[in-house]
């Protein structure tokens, strides 16, 4: 049997496993494990274990994920999620659909510290849910718009899916977050015009906010500087060059803590919670970057990617077409499985792919822009039918609200994040132009 048959056997193999409900680092390690096996011997898959997983889990650059998490961790428990909605409402929460406009404009903001999009869907699915219903906003408009918003976690630079991402094909991380500023700036002005429109047809969904009072704006905004000035520290300092990813999330993280127990609203119970939350999401992520690290192995022995890439280049199909159909795959894939395993499962095969295709382009320029492409398309399967992963995040916490009005709410979100999709695939400037002006 060629090994481009057992590698497609090894698909099918490791879906079954994660359908029966199997972890799908576990699902991944196994298959990858057997079918390395098969392929080469057991010594020799030993020997790949003893060598690779430390020199995975050494890497330098890995330790940005625990960082990031901890500083998205520490800005929910700092109470800096309630007090960027509050601010944002006391600015456009007056006028119809304010407050759904406020629910991005916090979570925009908060992505700026969190780059976690569940993290961020989960915080204002408790920040902000109950002021939306309170204040009459229809349940599946107000749940949807959260659920969208909470995208806005991985598409506002610095996301932990860019940084997988850039290691996983080798690229700069800094370089990513560049790209990726404009683009997540475009989704929540898109978002903006989405919600203008919805409110404009549809008025019963969301009422005018309570008229302002005066100084309430003022009282508000004084509330939100530590969180201006952490995004500024870690976000600008990136960009500028004046130190690392890596060493922009120990910043941001320890002044995220600093800025906690000056206030006194980092208690020593919220401290514990932020690390022990921080080291279970972590654990669950490296837990899957081990399995990808032996699956990919076991398909390079198989050679199907290099096989794949061939046969596709040799088609004769013009390369947007293909990268097309590999997006709209990608939005199918998103809608029925972890974004993070869909990323580390498909690159192997899918990047030699596009990596074959003539885009008129430099080699680094087409990775950047695809991982744009490719990070615009798992916020859409983070809120795509039938899963979302988004969606049943936000349905957990408002159990009154029936998860079918929550998919009839992204709807027409979604219908925007296609249009945006678009424009950055026929525009690559949008994503490229600020890494060739910073860089």
């Amino acid at each position: 049997m060629s090994g481009t048959w057992i590698a497609l056997l090894g698909f099918g193999g490791m879906l079954v496993l994660i359908a029966m409900r199997l972890h799908v680092g576990i699902a991944m390690f196994v298959t990858g494990c057997l079918g390395y096996v098969y392929l080469s011997s057991t010594s020799a898959l030993l020997g790949f274990l003893k060598t690779n997983a430390y020199n995975l889990f050494a890497t330098y650059t890995l330790s940005v994920i625990p960082l990031f998490i901890l500083m998205g961790a520490l800005a929910e428990q700092t109470g800096l999620s309630n007090a960027l909605f509050r601010a944002a409402a006391a600015s456009i929460g007056q006028v119809r659909g304010g407050l759904a406009m406020a629910v991005i404009t916090a979570c925009t903001a908060f992505g700026a510290i969190c780059g976690s999009s569940v993290a961020t869907t989960a915080t204002f699915g408790r920040a902000a849910l109950p002021e939306l219903l309170r204040h009459k906003y229809h349940d599946g408009f107000a749940t949807g718009t959260i659920a969208v918003g909470g995208t806005l976690g991985i598409l506002i630079p610095p996301s932990v899916i860019l940084v997988i991402y850039a290691i996983t094909v080798e690229q700069n991380i800094a370089k990513l977050f560049m790209a990726a500023f404009v683009p997540g700036l475009l989704a929540t002005l898109f978002y903006f015009g989405t919600i203008y429109l919805i409110v404009r047809r549809r008025p019963d969904l969301a009422p005018p906010g309570p008229a302002r009072q005066k100084g309430d704006r003022r009282r508000h905004l004084k509330t939100v500087w530590p969180a201006v000035l952490v995004a500024i520290l870690v976000v600008g300092g990136i960009y500028g060059g004046i130190f690392t990813p890596t060493e922009g999330a120990a910043v941001g993280t320890i002044a995220l803590l600093v800025i906690g127990l000056a206030q006194r609203t980092l208690g020593w119970a919220a401290l514990r919670t932020s690390i022990l939350n921080t080291a279970s999401t972590t654990a669950m992520i490296f837990v899957i970057l081990m399995g990808s690290e032996i699956f990919n192995a076991f398909l390079a022995l198989s050679r199907m990617p290099m096989q794949a890439a061939e046969y596709i280049t040799s088609l004769g199909m013009p390369p947007y077409g293909i990268l097309a159909a590999m997006l709209a795959l990608y939005i199918l894939l998103g809608a029925v499985m972890d974004e993070l395993a869909m990323i580390l499962l498909t690159l192997p095969v899918f990047f030699p792919i596009v990596s074959a295709l003539d885009f008129g382009m430099q080699p680094d320029d087409l990775a950047i822009w695809f991982g744009i492409l490719l990070l615009i398309v798992v916020g859409i399967g983070l809120t795509a039918p039938p899963i979302g992963l988004n969606v049943f995040v936000i349905s957990a916490i408002a159990k009154s609200v029936p998860i079918a009005r929550t998919y009839r709410g992204v709807l027409p979100f979604i219908a925007a994040d296609i249009v945006r999709l678009v424009l950055v695939l026929l525009f690559p400037g949008l994503a490229l132009g600020l890494v060739h002006l910073l860089t």
